[in-house]
């Protein structure tokens, strides 16, 4: 038997290390990628309610980032000032889209930063 291999199929014990340490990550990754996906089905589902000009404009977003729901306070309504209204509804709709990009920023690195490191780091495998 030549120096430096086992009696596995002469593979070095090292790389049978090298070999566990990437069915270990392999695994994590899978079970990770099912996190994400649950993780991202749930967040799609989720509605985020925003309003602007003091509650005057309120608009309902999915975590899919879609629009729901736009409301509007009759007082609000004045025909001779239809810029003050347009400008109100792109601030809520936008403010809307940044707090689903927020929302699901935040939960989805909740998932990835407890995945935590990985066996024998990169450096590990090479």
């Amino acid at each position: 038997m030549a120096k430096g291999f086992n009696g596995f199929g002469g593979m070095p014990s090292n790389m049978n290390n090298m070999m566990k340490q990437a069915q270990k990550m392999q695994r994590q990754m899978a079970e990770a990628q099912k996190q994400m996906e649950e993780k991202q089905a749930e967040l799609e589902e989720q509605m985020l309610e925003v309003t602007s000009g003091g509650g005057a404009i309120k608009v309902v977003i999915s975590g899919k980032k879609e629009i729901q729901e736009i409301t509007l306070d009759k007082d609000v309504v004045d025909p001779d000032d239809v810029e003050m209204l347009q400008d109100l509804i792109l601030t809520a709709v936008n403010e809307a889209i940044r707090q689903a990009d927020a929302l699901v920023e935040t939960e989805m690195g909740k998932i990835s930063s407890g995945l935590g490191p990985m066996p024998g780091g990169l450096g590990g495998l090479f």
